[in-house]
């Protein structure tokens, strides 16, 4: 089994390779009569999109999506919705040497003892091109759960993190970091800018909350709402982390600081004092917000020499060239919010499945 695809009733598999011709998704299980279009779609991957700030690689892709089935006349069908995004500036070149030995910290070495070769250009699968094709299909996930709404931003970059009295929601749209904090942005520009200028990369938490979801969904012990989120975010290139709620925090805490107490609430359920649980308790959402925080690893790929071997086993130093974020999370955000919108699409409709 190849695993190119995730999720239960709501289920996706993504293809292409980074310096392929092209990259998609195939979206399998979405119900029937939703309204759907490219322009449905396009907004997220926009925000996902290369070259949009000095900050981000200047590979310059317009990641137009094209629908190629499983639309008629404006609405879902119910059948395989196929989703192609054009690979249109590739520079194949730039991996003569990457070719010749492994990039440390990237999959070069692992994917070669997996499967005897790979695709050195750009990294073909193991390259965060691919998430495009994640982004696509969360949109068309967003679309089955209108009234959850899932709101992703950059919490830290390089150890250095917001602020959150002074959270600002509007400003995450204003800014490259998608931050919500506007002097932590300021901040960023100058740390970002040197370790680009200096051939570096820097790591990033981004924090994702999912308003909306009502108690009841997810499923107890191995289904579980809370490991669903962990497994899709945890598959992400570059991440190495995830935490929901408090996530390791709740370690250092007591019993009685870490309960979300209750007392008595409206129709809608009880009245949290607190949510430390992120959301979900016991693996099944509690109706409060869903909290995920995802850690980024530095981008491998970065001009500063690295000791390496060749693929004889010969030691050598490898700088990559060719066009790299110098911090691969900050455009992580969509693509954190939408492995969270597929999760829940998918749990919407286990949810549904199970109890009408």
């Amino acid at each position: 089994m190849s695993l190119n695809s995730f999720g239960h009733l709501f289920r996706f598999t993504t293809w292409g390779e980074s310096h392929g011709p092209a990259i998609g998704a195939v979206v399998d299980g979405c119900p029937p009569g939703i309204a759907l279009s490219e322009a449905d779609l396009q907004p997220w991957l926009d925000k996902r999109r290369p070259g949009t700030s000095r900050f981000t690689t200047q590979r310059r892709e317009p990641d137009q999506v094209c629908i190629l089935s499983g639309v008629f006349e404006g609405r879902t069908t119910g059948t395989p919705i196929s989703l192609m995004i054009e690979n249109a500036d590739q520079r194949s070149k730039d991996y003569s040497d990457v070719a010749k030995a492994y990039r440390p910290g990237h999959a070069d070495y692992a994917y070669d003892a997996k499967y005897g070769f790979r695709d050195y250009r750009g990294g073909g699968r193991s390259s965060a091109r691919e998430t495009a094709s994640r982004v696509a299909a969360g949109g068309v996930a967003r679309l089955v759960i209108p009234s959850v709404r899932i709101r992703g931003w950059v919490e830290a970059i390089g150890g250095d993190g917001i602020d959150y009295a002074a959270f600002d929601d509007a400003a995450i749209d204003a800014n490259p970091f998608f931050c919500p904090d506007p002097a932590a942005a300021l901040r960023w520009e100058a740390a970002v800018d040197a370790a680009r200028k200096a051939g570096s990369s820097l790591g990033a938490v981004i924090a994702c909350e999912a308003v909306g979801v009502p108690a009841g969904w997810g499923a107890p012990l191995y289904a579980k709402l809370d490991a669903e989120l962990a497994h899709a975010c945890m598959g992400i290139n570059a991440v190495k982390g995830v935490e929901i709620g408090d996530g390791f925090a709740a370690a250092a805490l007591t019993g009685e600081a870490n309960a979300d107490a209750m007392r008595p609430g409206d129709a809608d359920g009880p009245q949290f004092l607190a949510n430390h649980a992120g959301g979900i308790a016991g693996g099944i959402a509690t109706g409060q917000p869903i909290r995920v925080r995802v850690a980024f690893k530095p981008t491998s790929s970065i001009l500063t020499p690295v000791e390496t071997i060749t693929r004889d086993g010969a030691a050598t130093d490898l700088a990559t060239k060719g066009r790299h974020d110098p911090c691969v999370g900050i455009r992580g955000v969509p693509v954190v919010e939408a492995m969270v919108a597929l999760v829940l699409a998918d749990q919407f409709l286990l949810h549904r499945g199970q109890c009408g």
